[in-house]
């Protein structure tokens, strides 16, 4: 795996956590760093499980030169929201400053 797989995978972990934050409802008091972090993780996560499990549909597209299959990033974004959402109930069971409205 060369820098230019690692650049790609930061870019499209990136892109996962930031498509799990919408999709979540609600608002989330985590910051961006946090949900990259989380997008990083549940694109690695939800590969490994896609190849352990032998998931793949075999529709998919090409991007940058790289083929993508449509469930394995179903997968991606579903660990991503849930991480997100994990991620936003801890942020807010240990934040101080709640809005009390």
């Amino acid at each position: 795996m060369g820098a230019q797989d690692y650049l790609i995978a930061i870019v499209f972990g990136a892109v996962v956590g930031v498509v799990a934050r919408i999709l979540l409802p609600g608002r989330q008091r985590i910051g961006l760093i946090p949900t990259v972090l989380i997008g990083i993780g549940a694109a690695v996560a939800g590969t490994w499980i896609a190849d352990r499990w032998d998931l793949h549909s075999g529709n998919g597209f090409d991007l940058v030169g790289r083929s993508f299959d449509w469930l394995v990033l179903a997968i991606q974004v579903g660990i991503a929201v849930v991480g997100v959402a994990i991620a936003a109930v801890l942020a807010r069971t240990f934040t101080t400053d709640r809005d009390e409205s």
